[in-house]
């Protein structure tokens, strides 16, 4: 039986290239590129595996990618990078180059916009580490909650969010669950900008150092130990820095100055009575 070979067919698109050579816009507004790259294009097009034109071309486009990166990212937060946006770009705006035809009608500098910035939002989304579906689970439990404290004029419980949301309540903890993780912050992110001489910052500058005490804290510890301390024996001295500011045990204490635990105890009370009367003499001192 003989087969019968299907036939191919190919869709000629129509041609806006007039007398002259030159590609005009189907619209009749003008050249789809300008006159002054035109001879770049037309020698791109023929060789266009020659990376110098390629690039002569992104070079002269490169504004456009600037207008656009510069404009979606005063959109974004503060903690994504204007050069990180701008670089995406500049590999869409290679592919629009790559993949633009001169005689469709189109203006390059409209054909061009849709990669670039798909290009841009490509890069955000794989600079996000949270999961889209997250992130748009979060979204829909924060406008939840919008809406229902503006309705009941007060913070929504969770079984009115689960009522408006139509979910049961395990989902809904799901959810709530895995969005406190969008909360995070990127510590290299910048708090503050240079403005009038001041140096940027960011969230890392204002962390606080947990493992190392405020000079004023330590000023104000040294002042307790010494106002503790003042009239006492050195053994006596050591019972009250060893327990209440190296936080040892009555045991621990009396292992370390060899006495048993129940003198360390006796002595310590002996201590806390002494002081008690001190500082009842000396209560005046202490007033704001």
């Amino acid at each position: 039986m003989p087969t019968i070979k299907p036939e191919t067919t190919t869709v000629a698109h129509e041609s806006f290239i007039d007398e002259n050579g030159i590609p005009q816009q189907r619209n009749g507004s003008g050249p789809v590129v300008d006159l002054d790259i035109l001879p770049v294009w037309q020698a791109f097009k023929i060789s266009p595996d020659r990376d110098d034109l390629r690039n002569q071309l992104l070079e002269h486009y490169l504004p456009v990618v600037k207008v656009h990166s510069e404009r979606l990212w005063h959109r974004l937060p503060d903690g994504v990078e204007l050069d990180d946006l701008f670089s995406a770009g500049c590999f869409g705006m290679l592919n629009a180059i790559c993949a633009f035809d001169l005689s469709r009608g189109i203006k390059f500098e409209a054909y061009c916009v849709t990669r670039v910035r798909g290009a841009m939002l490509d890069e955000l989304r794989h600079m996000d580490w949270v999961p889209r579906m997250v992130r748009t689970q979060a979204t829909k439990l924060y406008n939840a909650t919008n809406e229902l404290a503006a309705l009941l004029q007060r913070h929504p419980t969770e079984e009115e969010l689960a009522e408006h949301m139509g979910l049961e309540m395990p989902e809904l903890e799901k959810i709530m669950a895995t969005s406190y993780g969008i909360n995070l912050v990127s510590l290299d992110k910048k708090k503050w900008q240079n403005s009038d001489g001041n140096k940027s910052m960011t969230e890392m500058d204002i962390v606080a150092d947990k493992r190392f005490a405020s000079p004023s804290t330590r000023l104000a510890k040294n002042d307790v130990v010494r106002l503790v301390t003042k009239g006492l024996s050195r053994s006596e001295r050591l019972i009250m820095i060893l327990y209440y500011f190296e936080e040892m045990t009555m045991k621990e204490i009396g292992s370390t100055l060899d006495l048993s635990e129940s003198r360390v105890s006796q002595m310590h009370s002996s201590i806390v009575h002494r002081l008690r009367c001190q500082l009842e003499t000396r209560r005046g001192e202490f007033r704001v």
